[in-house]
């Protein structure tokens, strides 16, 4: 799933490469992907690009007022092409759910998979698409203070709360897995009992690993996003492999549609965690 560093670097090569420009067509290509019926996407149409933001894991196209939201979830992603074929993707056929047409230039979202998340809206203020509207301060926004009034009194696990939108916006699955790593702690830790020392390690290591993760993705070519997210990770998808840090194996636990990893040596004192949605640190 793309988090806060793709996304950020989706929105600065939008900055790039499509404001100035104007939206020639919309195509739809898959019409469950829009979220919104009023006002068309067609109302998209002869309207300048003026600007592109993140909100969140949201990616915002802002066309003169009229802004173009998308949520890619989990497979799905932004391609651009320099010169983008004229002729509209055909409904149901391949992955393309929708196009849209800047003059020669242009992007496809697409969605991979036969689980169709991904999400457009058509407003006018991007806070009226109700993820947006619900969203807790952005993970880089957060000095340490904020983060510590965030966690008191939370009974949740850490890793549940990292990932929860409406406390922090922006880190998902893969990143809350690099930060509790860098920050040795354990995804299964209880978020309202860390002390403050703890709790400013674990800030410090939120804008470590995303501000890492934002430099290395922006001014990447859009196609090229999802290798610099892998090549960058240290245990996240690495299950079985050592740890960079000290050479224990990755560990993971499985969740019915996920998993996350964690190195024992570096975050759980060496004791494994039990691969159970409900399980605690095995004794």
């Amino acid at each position: 799933m793309p988090e806060l560093p793709e996304v950020e670097a989706l929105a600065e090569h939008l900055r790039r490469n499509a404001v100035g420009r104007t939206v020639v067509r919309v195509d739809v290509a898959s019409m469950s992907v829009l979220k919104t019926a009023a006002p068309p996407w067609t109302e998209l149409h002869g309207r300048a690009v003026t600007g592109a933001r993140r909100w969140g894991k949201y990616l915002d196209l802002d066309c003169d007022g009229l802004h173009l939201v998308c949520h890619l979830a989990r497979a799905g992603w932004l391609r651009w092409s320099d010169e983008l074929s004229p002729a509209p993707p055909k409904p149901g056929r391949g992955p393309i759910a929708l196009r849209v047409h800047l003059g020669g230039p242009g992007f496809d979202l697409t969605e991979a998979g036969t689980q169709k998340k991904l999400a457009v809206w058509v407003v006018s203020e991007p806070t009226e698409v109700p993820g947006i509207a619900k969203l807790g301060p952005d993970a880089l926004s957060l000095d340490a203070a904020e983060l510590a009034g965030i966690l008191a009194g939370r009974t949740e696990r850490l890793k549940t709360l990292l990932t929860d939108q409406s406390a922090i916006a922006g880190i998902g699955n893969a990143y809350s897995d690099e930060i509790l790593h860098a920050a040795k702690l354990s995804p299964f830790a209880t978020a309202g009992r860390l002390d403050a020392a703890t709790t400013g390690r674990l800030h410090g290591c939120i804008r470590e690993v995303l501000l890492d993760a934002v430099e290395r993705s922006v001014h990447q070519d859009a196609a090229r996003l999802k290798a610099e997210k892998r090549s960058g990770l240290r245990v996240h998808g690495r299950t079985g492999l050592p740890c960079p840090v000290c050479g224990d194996a990755v560990r993971e636990v499985s969740y019915a549609d996920r998993s996350l990893q964690y190195c024992p040596t570096c975050q759980t004192g060496g004791k494994a965690l039990a691969d159970r949605r409900l399980s605690r640190l095995l004794k």
